[in-house]
């Protein structure tokens, strides 16, 4: 079974893994030839060094928000000598502020319209032994407080945008899908996150590679005195994106 498995293209490193947990390894097999993702069917992923488990209910980490983590974390330290307090938008797994309260002096609070991912988040916290104070709210509806970092990886896949089988079929379209040719969130955060940031500040952003243009003009409308920077993933894709007032 672990060649056939392989011979679907996921890694031997995942499939070893699923052969070990597995109850039911013909019928998981089946659900791999119909593109369900098999981080679903083991449970959890790897993040960052984190044990984060994950079902139908939350996107997928992947490995560009690791870096989009590894890159916050070095501006915070550059910026910031002292705890800070950190907003992340649209949490899903929790895997965001799982791995940047495992790494920063800081007070996390994070957000997400959906109940059911917050239920999974709190979950993941409490497996990694992290306090992270977790809101239900449609960005910042809920939301009290100013901040330091706002952080997000939100919704950016326009609606009539081709992807993966996999992710279209089996992974929550509320963390997939945006209006306004993906970008809606984007202005959302930037627009309203005035009232909640403290005058020294870092929002970070993961972005679709073809997406950097437009949400910097976006940036300059509302913070046209602050850094705008561009950052690359290993791929060497425009794919984050970070507004700093130092």
């Amino acid at each position: 079974m672990l060649n056939k498995i392989l011979d679907l293209g996921i890694s031997k490193r995942e499939a070893e893994e699923l052969l070990r947990v597995s109850k039911n390894i013909d019928e998981d097999y089946n659900k791999l030839l119909n593109d369900y993702p098999i981080q679903y069917l083991i449970g959890y992923v790897d993040f960052y060094g984190y044990k984060i488990n994950v079902n139908k209910n939350v996107l997928i980490p992947r490995y560009e928000t690791e870096y989009l983590v590894e890159k916050t974390i070095n501006y915070v330290k550059q910026i910031f000598d002292r705890k800070v307090d950190i907003l992340d938008i649209g949490t899903g797994s929790g895997a965001i502020s799982i791995a940047l309260k495992k790494n920063l002096k800081s007070n996390i609070t994070a957000v997400d319209i959906s109940s059911e991912a917050l239920d999974v988040a709190k979950e993941n916290a409490n497996i990694n032994g992290t306090i992270i104070d977790f809101i239900e709210s449609d960005v910042f509806s809920n939301v009290k407080g100013e901040f330091d970092v706002i952080i997000s990886n939100p919704p950016y896949i326009s609606e009539d945008e081709k992807i993966m089988d996999s992710v279209k079929k089996y992974e929550p379209h509320l963390a997939l899908y945006a209006k306004d040719n993906g970008l809606y969130f984007y202005e959302k955060i930037i627009d309203e996150s005035k009232k909640y940031l403290n005058k020294k500040f870092i929002i970070a952003f993961e972005i679709g590679w073809w997406q950097a243009e437009s949400i910097c003009n976006i940036a300059k409308k509302y913070y046209h005195d602050s850094k705008i920077i561009v950052e690359k993933d290993l791929s060497q894709k425009d794919r984050y994106i970070f507004i700093i007032n130092e």
